[in-house]
């Protein structure tokens, strides 16, 4: 918990205090680390992010339906931009800070940002994760899956089953008034118990009005740091396992493929989340 005070929940004179405003300040006063109130969704703003995401996981539903052995990625990418325009919205990672598709497709030691291709075949054995994100109307929804072709090894099967349950543990941890660190101990104890690594290099991330916002979703960690979890923010969980070390390494040549640095394979699941007074609801999956 941090001990330097940082007074990002702030209130206009004018402005009534809400029993919100109360809770948050509370912690505030504690040295906790508060989101600003500009993360703090309004009805709309939800609403808006509810309909993306339900584009988003229509995306990955359609993927699950198509996918095979023998099928390109380039095939995946323009399923994935055919469906998205077609109900209106757009792929966010297309052009995204110069990203050439429109969809994530991250095969075996890819852990993640794998670039769609026509030379990329899927084989019998691959396990592959597909990242969709959506942007509806301003509104932005990521989510990503695994997927198994045909028969893999056990070993991989554990990976891609180990890293699921990691984010229903992280889900099961993230409480409204606890903390993002929360989430990644939960996270970590559950890789680490089955003999996986959690890739710290990357995490989750605020999103909604944009791709990315605040907090940064560490996979890992202690309890009760990082920021605190208010009802009315957005975020992904989407932990990275390796079957190896936790080390990562970045393409030279393309800048963006992340591939597991001992080369063995890797898995993520990624759902977005809505925290409510109750618990987290997800937006898409």
């Amino acid at each position: 918990m941090s001990h330097k005070i940082i007074h990002n929940w702030r209130i206009s004179k004018d402005e009534p205090i809400t029993e919100l405003d109360k809770k948050v300040l509370f912690f505030q006063n504690r040295g906790c680390l508060v989101p600003r109130r500009s993360l703090i969704k309004s009805r709309e703003q939800i609403e808006g992010i509810r309909r993306s995401g339900i584009v988003n996981t229509g995306v990955l539903d359609l993927v699950a339906q198509e996918i095979k052995v023998g099928m390109s990625t380039a095939e995946i990418d323009r399923m994935v931009y055919d469906y998205t325009v077609s109900h209106g919205a757009i792929p966010a990672p297309l052009h995204y800070e110069g990203f050439p598709k429109s969809v994530c497709t991250s095969i075996n030691e890819v852990v993640c940002h794998g670039i769609p291709s026509e030379r990329e075949i899927l084989k019998e054995g691959d396990i592959i994760n597909v990242d969709v994100s959506t942007i509806l109307d301003g509104y932005y929804s990521d989510a990503s899956r695994m997927f198994i072709l045909g028969t893999t090894s056990p070993e991989k099967e554990k990976l891609v089953r180990v890293t699921k349950e990691c984010l229903e543990i992280g889900m099961e941890a993230a409480k409204p008034f606890g903390f993002v660190g929360d989430i990644g101990n939960a996270i970590q104890r559950h890789a680490e118990k089955n003999g996986f690594s959690v890739v710290r290099d990357l995490c989750g991330h605020g999103v909604g009005l944009a791709f990315h916002e605040e907090p940064e979703v560490l996979h890992f960690g202690r309890k009760g740091t990082g920021m605190l979890l208010v009802p009315g923010m957005v975020f992904t969980i989407e932990p990275m396992i390796n079957m190896g070390d936790w080390r990562v390494l970045i393409d030279e040549n393309d800048g963006w493929t992340v591939t597991s640095r001992d080369r063995l394979p890797s898995a993520q699941w990624e759902h977005t989340f809505l925290m409510t007074e109750k618990g987290l609801e997800i937006l898409s999956y």
